[in-house]
């Protein structure tokens, strides 16, 4: 991108989507310009409220997103959005399903959203998602919702992202809990029924009541949050059953976490995750420039062992590159 980094922020900041979006694809491609980006951006970040979306396929993410959306709107917030969608096998760029259900906030300047391809990243959200979060909060949106891919039982990757993580379920799905148990449950920081105007959602709620006591019964006695149930009907907006309710409990969370200092405990913990994820990929690279392939050839034919190897491997590319 031509023009000077720290102006188009300035943009961004003024509310200059296309700016904005040309931002968010460099973060995107993984184009070398990203590293002066986020040391440009670093005066702006760090205020958001980050929401993580998450469940299984046909929960209602995208229209929950959207109803969320309307509610933050009305309470007079900029509103970001990053939709990760599943990778078009024609275009390798997002399917754009999530936009499709979003439609009502498109002409809304205070909103922005995104559609992210996740590029074959399990988790159920892209590796460059921490980066595009980064350039929304520069850019004056707060919150920000991630609403991950359809996942399963143990795609809880977007903990380590949000603030406040909604785990959505759905009546009419088999058993449901018995579908999202494992690491997606205990993840959630509130629980959603969605479509609950539909037969058996009080069966989930009961579920989730009996998982959450339980649960609460194996701790070891510190003080904790304990997940709440909300039971939504999102379909039209923020004034669907339940929109409000879940706004209410998850500014309470956000209450919570600032007074108890988890919220600090958080973002050390997300900033440490991402240090690592790039210290990794940089040592992956260097891996295939510090002669693997002919150590790889001696620990085959027996005449190096796979340690020594490795602290070989470690010892070149750790000099420095000319």
């Amino acid at each position: 991108m031509a023009e000077d980094i720290a102006a188009a922020l300035g943009r961004a900041r003024a509310g200059d989507a296309r700016v904005l979006g040309r931002l968010l694809s460099l973060v995107e491609d993984g184009s070398p310009l990203v590293r002066s980006v986020m040391k440009d951006l670093l005066p702006w970040t760090g205020s958001a409220r980050i929401i993580g979306l998450t469940g299984a396929p046909g929960v209602g993410k995208s229209t929950m997103t959207g109803a969320l959306v309307g509610a933050f709107r009305a309470a007079g917030h900029r509103v970001g959005v990053l939709a990760i969608d599943p990778t078009s096998p024609f275009t390798g760029g997002a399917l754009l399903g999530d936009r499709i259900r979003m439609q009502d906030h498109a002409t809304d300047e205070a909103v922005f959203i995104r559609s992210m391809a996740n590029r074959g990243h399990l988790g159920g959200i892209a590796a460059t998602t921490p980066q595009a979060i980064r350039v929304l909060d520069a850019a004056g949106f707060d919150p920000i919702v991630v609403e991950t891919v359809g996942v399963g039982q143990d795609e809880v990757e977007i903990a380590s992202m949000a603030d406040s993580v909604v785990v959505l379920l759905a009546p009419g799905m088999g058993d449901a809990i018995q579908t999202a148990k494992a690491g997606i449950l205990e993840i959630a920081d509130l629980f959603a029924v969605n479509k609950a105007d539909r037969p058996d959602a009080h069966q989930v709620v009961r579920d989730l009541r009996n998982m959450i006591a339980l649960a609460g019964r194996a701790a070891d006695g510190a003080k904790r949050w304990k997940p709440p149930i909300v039971s939504t009907v999102a379909v039209h907006g923020p004034g669907d059953e339940g929109i409000i309710e879940l706004v209410t409990k998850l500014d309470a969370h956000w209450k919570w976490l600032i007074s108890t200092g988890e919220l600090d405990a958080r973002r050390r913990a997300r900033a440490r995750d991402e240090i690592t994820v790039l210290a990794v990929a940089t040592l992956y690279a260097r891996l295939h420039l510090g002669g693997i392939d002919v150590l790889a050839g001696q620990v085959a034919d027996g005449t190096l062992d796979p340690f020594t190897a490795a602290e070989m491997l470690l010892e070149d590319i750790s000099l420095p590159r000319g």
